[in-house]
Protein backbone atom coordinates (compact mmCIF):
# COMPACT_ATOMS: atom_id res chain seq x y z
CA UNK A 1 0.00 0.00 0.00
CA UNK A 2 1.33 3.45 -0.91
CA UNK A 3 1.87 6.23 1.61
CA UNK A 4 -0.93 8.18 -0.08
CA UNK A 5 -3.34 5.32 0.62
CA UNK A 6 -2.06 5.06 4.19
CA UNK A 7 -2.84 8.75 4.70
CA UNK A 8 -6.41 8.18 3.50
CA UNK A 9 -6.78 5.25 5.89
CA UNK A 10 -5.30 7.06 8.92
CA UNK A 11 -8.50 8.71 10.23
CA UNK A 12 -10.34 5.38 10.19
CA UNK A 13 -7.55 3.35 11.82
CA UNK A 14 -7.43 6.02 14.52
CA UNK A 15 -11.20 5.99 15.00
CA UNK A 16 -11.21 2.20 15.42
CA UNK A 17 -8.42 2.52 17.98
CA UNK A 18 -10.70 4.70 20.09
CA UNK A 19 -13.21 1.84 20.36
CA UNK A 20 -12.33 -0.22 23.44
CA UNK A 21 -13.76 -3.46 22.02
CA UNK A 22 -11.50 -3.41 18.96
CA UNK A 23 -8.11 -4.80 19.98
CA UNK A 24 -5.22 -5.42 17.59
CA UNK A 25 -6.18 -9.01 16.71
CA UNK A 26 -9.87 -8.19 16.23
CA UNK A 27 -8.90 -5.15 14.15
CA UNK A 28 -6.76 -7.39 11.95
CA UNK A 29 -9.77 -9.62 11.36
CA UNK A 30 -11.89 -6.59 10.45
CA UNK A 31 -9.31 -5.31 7.95
CA UNK A 32 -8.91 -8.74 6.36
CA UNK A 33 -12.67 -9.03 5.95
CA UNK A 34 -13.46 -5.56 4.59
CA UNK A 35 -10.17 -4.79 2.84
CA UNK A 36 -9.66 -1.42 4.52
CA UNK A 37 -10.56 0.47 7.68
CA UNK A 38 -12.53 3.02 5.67
CA UNK A 39 -14.71 0.33 4.09
CA UNK A 40 -15.23 -1.30 7.49
CA UNK A 41 -16.22 2.00 9.08
CA UNK A 42 -18.70 2.73 6.31
CA UNK A 43 -20.13 -0.82 6.13
CA UNK A 44 -23.67 -1.53 7.27
CA UNK A 45 -25.01 -3.71 10.06
CA UNK A 46 -25.66 -6.65 7.71
CA UNK A 47 -22.03 -6.86 6.59
CA UNK A 48 -20.79 -6.62 10.16
CA UNK A 49 -22.98 -9.52 11.26
CA UNK A 50 -21.11 -11.75 8.80
CA UNK A 51 -17.90 -11.33 10.81
CA UNK A 52 -19.06 -13.69 13.52
CA UNK A 53 -18.34 -11.20 16.29
CA UNK A 54 -20.35 -11.04 19.49
CA UNK A 55 -23.67 -9.24 18.87
CA UNK A 56 -23.09 -6.91 21.83
CA UNK A 57 -19.75 -5.80 20.39
CA UNK A 58 -21.33 -5.01 17.01
CA UNK A 59 -24.24 -3.15 18.62
CA UNK A 60 -21.82 -1.14 20.75
CA UNK A 61 -19.74 -0.31 17.65
CA UNK A 62 -22.70 1.23 15.85
CA UNK A 63 -23.66 3.24 18.93
CA UNK A 64 -20.13 4.61 19.43
CA UNK A 65 -19.63 5.15 15.70
CA UNK A 66 -22.30 7.85 15.78
CA UNK A 67 -20.19 9.81 18.28
CA UNK A 68 -16.94 9.75 16.30
CA UNK A 69 -16.12 11.60 13.10
CA UNK A 70 -12.79 10.10 11.93
CA UNK A 71 -11.63 13.18 10.03
CA UNK A 72 -12.44 15.56 12.89
CA UNK A 73 -10.78 13.19 15.37
CA UNK A 74 -7.52 13.27 13.42
CA UNK A 75 -7.77 17.03 13.04
CA UNK A 76 -8.18 17.45 16.80
CA UNK A 77 -5.05 15.39 17.51
CA UNK A 78 -3.05 17.65 15.21
CA UNK A 79 -4.49 20.99 16.30
CA UNK A 80 -5.42 20.55 19.97
CA UNK A 81 -1.95 19.69 21.24
CA UNK A 82 1.40 21.43 21.10
CA UNK A 83 3.43 19.68 19.89
CA UNK A 84 0.86 17.73 17.90
CA UNK A 85 -0.04 14.09 18.41
CA UNK A 86 0.36 12.03 15.25
CA UNK A 87 -1.14 8.53 14.93
CA UNK A 88 1.30 6.31 13.05
CA UNK A 89 -0.48 3.34 11.54
CA UNK A 90 0.93 -0.05 10.72
CA UNK A 91 0.84 0.54 6.95
CA UNK A 92 2.84 3.79 7.11
CA UNK A 93 6.21 3.71 5.35
CA UNK A 94 7.74 5.20 8.50
CA UNK A 95 6.22 2.81 11.06
CA UNK A 96 9.24 1.71 13.19
CA UNK A 97 10.73 -1.28 11.37
CA UNK A 98 11.81 -3.22 14.48
CA UNK A 99 8.32 -2.93 15.96
CA UNK A 100 6.66 -3.97 12.72
CA UNK A 101 8.41 -7.34 12.98
CA UNK A 102 6.81 -8.46 16.27
CA UNK A 103 3.71 -10.66 16.21
CA UNK A 104 1.41 -8.24 18.01
CA UNK A 105 2.61 -4.88 16.71
CA UNK A 106 0.09 -2.16 17.63
CA UNK A 107 -2.05 -1.11 14.64
CA UNK A 108 -1.85 2.50 15.81
CA UNK A 109 1.11 4.07 17.58
CA UNK A 110 0.47 7.59 18.83
CA UNK A 111 3.62 9.69 18.60
CA UNK A 112 4.27 13.03 20.23
CA UNK A 113 7.26 15.36 19.99
CA UNK A 114 8.60 17.99 17.63
CA UNK A 115 9.98 15.25 15.36
CA UNK A 116 6.58 13.52 15.17
CA UNK A 117 4.83 16.84 14.58
CA UNK A 118 6.72 17.18 11.31
CA UNK A 119 5.08 13.96 10.10
CA UNK A 120 1.70 15.67 10.44
CA UNK A 121 3.06 18.35 8.10
CA UNK A 122 4.16 15.78 5.51
CA UNK A 123 7.85 16.09 6.42
CA UNK A 124 9.76 12.91 7.27
CA UNK A 125 13.41 14.01 6.99
CA UNK A 126 13.98 14.49 10.75
CA UNK A 127 12.12 11.25 11.48
CA UNK A 128 14.33 9.27 9.09
CA UNK A 129 17.44 10.86 10.53
CA UNK A 130 16.36 10.07 14.10
CA UNK A 131 15.76 6.38 13.38
CA UNK A 132 19.04 5.95 11.49
CA UNK A 133 20.68 4.92 14.79
CA UNK A 134 20.53 1.50 16.48
CA UNK A 135 18.02 1.15 19.32
CA UNK A 136 18.59 -0.15 22.86
CA UNK A 137 15.83 -0.70 25.43
CA UNK A 138 16.91 0.30 28.93
CA UNK A 139 14.90 -1.24 31.79
CA UNK A 140 15.12 -1.82 35.52
CA UNK A 141 13.56 -1.40 38.93
CA UNK A 142 11.63 1.69 39.99
CA UNK A 143 13.55 1.71 43.28
CA UNK A 144 17.21 1.23 42.34
CA UNK A 145 20.08 1.03 44.79
CA UNK A 146 22.90 3.58 44.80
CA UNK A 147 24.84 1.06 42.68
CA UNK A 148 21.97 0.78 40.19
CA UNK A 149 21.61 4.55 39.92
CA UNK A 150 25.33 4.96 39.31
CA UNK A 151 25.48 2.25 36.63
CA UNK A 152 22.29 3.42 34.89
CA UNK A 153 23.50 7.01 34.67
CA UNK A 154 26.97 6.07 33.49
CA UNK A 155 25.90 3.54 30.88
CA UNK A 156 22.99 5.66 29.70
CA UNK A 157 25.22 8.65 29.05
CA UNK A 158 28.03 6.67 27.40
CA UNK A 159 25.71 4.66 25.18
CA UNK A 160 23.66 7.67 24.11
CA UNK A 161 26.84 9.60 23.39
CA UNK A 162 28.01 6.66 21.26
CA UNK A 163 24.93 7.01 19.07
CA UNK A 164 22.39 4.53 20.43
CA UNK A 165 18.73 5.50 20.77
CA UNK A 166 17.73 4.84 24.39
CA UNK A 167 14.15 3.55 24.76
CA UNK A 168 12.50 3.28 28.17
CA UNK A 169 9.18 3.76 29.95
CA UNK A 170 9.36 7.12 31.80
CA UNK A 171 8.74 5.35 35.12
CA UNK A 172 10.50 6.10 38.39
CA UNK A 173 14.00 4.77 38.92
CA UNK A 174 16.00 3.24 36.08
CA UNK A 175 13.66 4.55 33.36
CA UNK A 176 14.05 8.13 34.57
CA UNK A 177 17.82 7.78 34.82
CA UNK A 178 18.00 6.32 31.31
CA UNK A 179 16.07 9.19 29.72
CA UNK A 180 17.84 11.85 31.76
CA UNK A 181 21.35 10.57 31.01
CA UNK A 182 20.56 10.32 27.28
CA UNK A 183 19.36 13.92 27.22
CA UNK A 184 22.40 15.13 29.15
CA UNK A 185 24.60 13.43 26.55
CA UNK A 186 22.70 15.27 23.77
CA UNK A 187 21.57 11.83 22.63
CA UNK A 188 18.32 10.35 21.38
CA UNK A 189 15.66 8.93 23.69
CA UNK A 190 12.13 7.53 23.32
CA UNK A 191 9.59 7.13 26.12
CA UNK A 192 6.83 4.51 25.76
CA UNK A 193 3.90 5.14 28.08
CA UNK A 194 1.26 2.98 29.74
CA UNK A 195 -1.15 5.90 29.36
CA UNK A 196 -2.08 8.26 26.56
CA UNK A 197 0.84 10.24 25.13
CA UNK A 198 -0.65 13.37 26.72
CA UNK A 199 -0.87 11.86 30.21
CA UNK A 200 2.40 12.09 32.15
CA UNK A 201 2.91 9.28 34.64
CA UNK A 202 4.37 9.70 37.15
CA UNK A 203 3.44 13.38 37.22
CA UNK A 204 6.79 14.18 38.88
CA UNK A 205 8.41 13.43 35.51
CA UNK A 206 6.55 16.24 33.75
CA UNK A 207 9.71 18.30 33.19
CA UNK A 208 11.55 15.25 31.83
CA UNK A 209 8.58 14.50 29.57
CA UNK A 210 8.67 18.06 28.21
CA UNK A 211 12.39 17.80 27.50
CA UNK A 212 11.88 14.54 25.61
CA UNK A 213 9.22 16.21 23.45
CA UNK A 214 11.80 18.78 22.37
CA UNK A 215 14.40 16.38 20.94
CA UNK A 216 13.01 12.86 21.26
CA UNK A 217 9.71 11.00 21.03
CA UNK A 218 6.88 9.82 23.27
CA UNK A 219 4.87 6.78 22.13
CA UNK A 220 1.73 4.97 23.26
CA UNK A 221 -0.69 2.55 21.64
CA UNK A 222 -3.46 3.93 23.87
CA UNK A 223 -5.69 6.81 22.75
CA UNK A 224 -4.83 10.25 24.15
CA UNK A 225 -6.48 10.92 27.49
CA UNK A 226 -6.16 7.29 28.63
CA UNK A 227 -5.24 7.09 32.32
CA UNK A 228 -2.43 4.77 33.47
CA UNK A 229 -3.85 1.46 34.71
CA UNK A 230 -1.90 -1.59 35.97
CA UNK A 231 -3.02 -3.69 33.01
CA UNK A 232 -1.53 -1.25 30.52
CA UNK A 233 2.08 -1.72 31.53
CA UNK A 234 2.76 -5.36 30.52
CA UNK A 235 1.43 -4.53 27.04
CA UNK A 236 3.52 -1.35 27.03
CA UNK A 237 6.64 -3.40 27.78
CA UNK A 238 6.32 -5.40 24.55
CA UNK A 239 6.54 -2.13 22.62
CA UNK A 240 9.67 -1.07 24.54
CA UNK A 241 11.42 -4.33 23.67
CA UNK A 242 9.88 -4.43 20.18
CA UNK A 243 11.33 -1.07 19.20
CA UNK A 244 14.83 -2.20 20.14
CA UNK A 245 17.42 -4.60 18.80
CA UNK A 246 18.53 -5.44 22.33
CA UNK A 247 17.32 -4.97 25.91
CA UNK A 248 19.61 -4.01 28.78
CA UNK A 249 18.42 -4.82 32.31
CA UNK A 250 20.21 -2.74 34.96
CA UNK A 251 18.63 -3.94 38.21
CA UNK A 252 15.57 -5.96 39.12
CA UNK A 253 14.28 -8.73 41.35
CA UNK A 254 13.17 -12.15 40.18
CA UNK A 255 9.53 -11.02 39.96
CA UNK A 256 10.12 -7.55 38.58
CA UNK A 257 8.58 -6.13 35.44
CA UNK A 258 12.09 -5.88 34.03
CA UNK A 259 12.32 -9.66 33.80
CA UNK A 260 8.95 -9.74 32.06
CA UNK A 261 10.33 -7.29 29.50
CA UNK A 262 13.47 -9.42 29.14
CA UNK A 263 11.29 -12.48 28.50
CA UNK A 264 9.26 -10.57 25.90
CA UNK A 265 12.50 -9.45 24.26
CA UNK A 266 13.81 -13.00 24.04
CA UNK A 267 10.52 -14.18 22.52
CA UNK A 268 10.76 -11.36 19.97
CA UNK A 269 14.25 -12.48 18.99
CA UNK A 270 16.00 -9.57 20.71
CA UNK A 271 19.32 -9.89 22.52
CA UNK A 272 19.08 -9.68 26.30
CA UNK A 273 21.89 -8.04 28.26
CA UNK A 274 22.17 -7.61 32.03
CA UNK A 275 24.35 -5.92 34.62
CA UNK A 276 25.58 -8.27 37.37
CA UNK A 277 25.26 -7.37 41.03
CA UNK A 278 25.88 -8.61 44.53
CA UNK A 279 24.57 -12.11 45.29
CA UNK A 280 23.22 -10.68 48.55
CA UNK A 281 21.16 -7.98 46.83
CA UNK A 282 17.53 -8.73 46.05
CA UNK A 283 17.67 -6.04 43.36
CA UNK A 284 20.37 -7.98 41.51
CA UNK A 285 18.74 -11.39 41.84
CA UNK A 286 16.88 -10.90 38.57
CA UNK A 287 19.86 -9.71 36.53
CA UNK A 288 22.10 -12.44 37.95
CA UNK A 289 19.40 -14.97 37.02
CA UNK A 290 19.29 -13.64 33.45
CA UNK A 291 23.07 -13.89 33.11
CA UNK A 292 23.05 -17.43 34.45
CA UNK A 293 20.46 -18.30 31.81
CA UNK A 294 22.29 -16.85 28.82
CA UNK A 295 21.95 -13.06 28.93
CA UNK A 296 25.11 -11.21 28.00
CA UNK A 297 27.01 -9.88 31.01
CA UNK A 298 27.56 -6.12 30.87
CA UNK A 299 30.16 -4.33 32.99
CA UNK A 300 30.93 -1.41 30.68
CA UNK A 301 29.51 0.42 27.68
CA UNK A 302 31.73 -1.46 25.23
CA UNK A 303 30.01 -4.72 26.18
CA UNK A 304 26.79 -3.25 24.81
CA UNK A 305 28.38 -1.55 21.82
CA UNK A 306 29.76 -4.91 20.66
CA UNK A 307 26.16 -5.99 20.06
CA UNK A 308 25.80 -3.18 17.51
CA UNK A 309 29.18 -3.57 15.81
CA UNK A 310 28.05 -3.06 12.20
CA UNK A 311 25.44 -0.41 12.91
CA UNK A 312 27.77 1.39 15.28
CA UNK A 313 30.57 1.60 12.72
CA UNK A 314 28.17 3.43 10.44
CA UNK A 315 27.20 5.74 13.29
CA UNK A 316 30.82 6.50 14.18
CA UNK A 317 31.43 7.53 10.57
CA UNK A 318 28.55 9.97 10.89
CA UNK A 319 29.89 11.82 13.93
CA UNK A 320 30.23 15.49 13.06
CA UNK A 321 27.92 15.33 10.04
CA UNK A 322 25.00 17.71 9.61
CA UNK A 323 21.45 16.36 9.66
CA UNK A 324 21.20 16.82 5.87
CA UNK A 325 24.47 14.92 5.33
CA UNK A 326 23.28 12.07 7.56
CA UNK A 327 20.04 11.85 5.60
CA UNK A 328 21.92 11.47 2.30
CA UNK A 329 24.26 8.89 3.87
CA UNK A 330 21.25 6.90 5.08
CA UNK A 331 19.60 7.02 1.65
CA UNK A 332 22.77 5.64 0.07
CA UNK A 333 23.15 2.94 2.73
CA UNK A 334 20.46 0.77 1.15
CA UNK A 335 21.13 1.37 -2.56
CA UNK A 336 23.10 3.43 -5.08
CA UNK A 337 21.26 6.51 -6.31
CA UNK A 338 21.63 9.34 -8.80
CA UNK A 339 21.70 12.94 -7.58
CA UNK A 340 18.20 13.40 -9.00
CA UNK A 341 16.92 10.37 -7.06
CA UNK A 342 18.52 11.70 -3.88
CA UNK A 343 16.85 15.06 -4.46
CA UNK A 344 13.48 13.41 -5.03
CA UNK A 345 13.67 11.37 -1.82
CA UNK A 346 15.22 14.05 0.37
CA UNK A 347 13.19 16.97 -1.07
CA UNK A 348 16.48 18.89 -1.45
CA UNK A 349 17.09 21.17 -4.44
CA UNK A 350 19.60 19.89 -7.02
CA UNK A 351 22.20 22.47 -6.01
CA UNK A 352 21.93 21.43 -2.36
CA UNK A 353 22.36 17.75 -3.26
CA UNK A 354 25.50 18.58 -5.22
CA UNK A 355 27.04 20.46 -2.30
CA UNK A 356 26.26 17.65 0.15
CA UNK A 357 27.66 14.94 -2.13
CA UNK A 358 30.85 16.93 -2.68
CA UNK A 359 31.38 17.33 1.08
CA UNK A 360 30.70 13.64 1.73
CA UNK A 361 33.07 12.64 -1.08
CA UNK A 362 35.83 14.80 0.42
CA UNK A 363 35.22 13.12 3.79
CA UNK A 364 35.58 9.73 2.13
CA UNK A 365 32.04 8.60 2.91
CA UNK A 366 30.56 8.39 -0.60
CA UNK A 367 31.93 7.60 -4.02
CA UNK A 368 30.94 8.62 -7.55
CA UNK A 369 30.31 5.28 -9.28
CA UNK A 370 29.98 6.76 -12.76
CA UNK A 371 26.92 7.03 -15.00
CA UNK A 372 25.49 9.50 -12.50
CA UNK A 373 25.29 6.98 -9.65
CA UNK A 374 26.51 7.57 -6.09
CA UNK A 375 27.11 4.99 -3.38
CA UNK A 376 28.54 4.48 0.10
CA UNK A 377 32.30 3.99 0.34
Amino acid sequence: MSQEQANKERPFWTAFNYLADVGSRRFGKIINNFGSAQKAWQAGDKDWRKLGLNKKIIDRFFILKKKIDPEKLLESLINSYQPSIWPIIKIDDYYPKNLLNIDDAPPVLYARGKIAQQLSQGKSKSWQSFWSSPVLAFVGTRKPSAYGRQIASRLGEELARSGLIIVSGLAYGIDTLAHRSALEADGKTVAVLGSGVDVVYPSSNNLLYREILESGLVFSELPPGTRPLPGHFPARNRIISGLASAVLVIEGGLRSGSLITASLAANQGRDVLAVPGSITSQLSSGTNYLIRNGAKLVTEANDVLEEFDLALQVDKQQIGLTEDERLVINLLSSQNLTADEIGLRSKFEASRVGVILTKLEIKGLVVNLGLGKWGRR
